[in-house]
């Protein structure tokens, strides 16, 4: 029920803001923010490769095809996920009201709500991305459901927090996206210029330990009672 309860919630808040986004169109008669709908379609989409990424696993795992395939697979479905996670994060940068203008008619508060649940809404997609895939490879693994249990497991989930982390700097200080890997050796070379200056180097460590640090709370926030109960109910 409280995994339900979850799943449900994180849709929610979903469609909540993309109804915002879509309201604030419709009932203020103001442009549509069409970058805040093209976030939460790129904040959506971790999972979705997910979903459909490992489809073709399981039919290979009841095929019984080579084990080499099915780790090949596993392992590009992983990477794009991995790629396309710091999307579902990037929602919390939206909380600037950049989209504002003068005359917009729309009340404050309105925005105020609207960012902040776009906000949250990336922040659940991407603690509930980190806590499937986690709690996939300790079942694997373990043939458990406590993946906080095990320090290979918090580890992973720290790790991918931080990459995730500096994934939503990249993007939102020099405007790099998860396709821009089509040409390694630019986005190397890019991300290097803006390191090399001590002052964006601060910064880039800056927030992504404290971005990382963030998203690591709100994992325990959400994922922590579910992981409780589940471990009361095997007791």
């Amino acid at each position: 029920m409280l995994l339900n309860a979850t799943i449900y919630g994180v849709v929610g808040m979903n469609l909540l803001a993309l109804a915002l986004v879509l309201g604030r169109a419709r009932y203020f008669h103001t442009e549509l923010y069409r970058p805040m709908l093209l976030n939460i379609g790129l904040s959506i989409a971790p999972v979705l490769v997910l979903g459909v990424g490992l489809l073709p696993v399981l039919v290979m795992l009841s095929t019984g095809a080579p084990t080499v395939l099915i780790v090949s697979l596993v392992a590009l479905v992983l990477l794009a996920w991995l790629l396309l996670l710091p999307n579902a994060g990037y929602l919390i940068t939206e909380l600037n009201l950049s989209h504002r203008r003068p005359g917009d008619g729309v009340p404050e508060w309105y925005d105020v709500l609207l960012v902040l649940t776009l906000a949250m809404s990336g922040v659940l997609n991407t603690v509930v991305n980190v806590f499937l895939v986690v709690l996939a490879w300790v079942v694997i693994r373990y043939d458990a459901l406590e993946p906080l249990q095990y320090a290979e497991a918090r580890l992973a989930i720290a790790g991918v927090l931080l990459l995730v982390a500096f994934g939503i700097y990249l993007g939102r200080n020099l405007r790099l996206n998860s396709w821009d890997v089509r040409k390694p050796w630019r986005l190397v070379a890019k991300v290097w210029r803006h390191l090399r200056v001590r002052a964006n180097l601060g910064n880039a460590i800056g927030f992504t330990l404290i971005a990382a640090l963030f998203l690591g709370l709100m994992f325990l926030v959400v994922i922590g009672p579910i992981v409780s109960a589940v471990i009361a109910l095997s007791g």
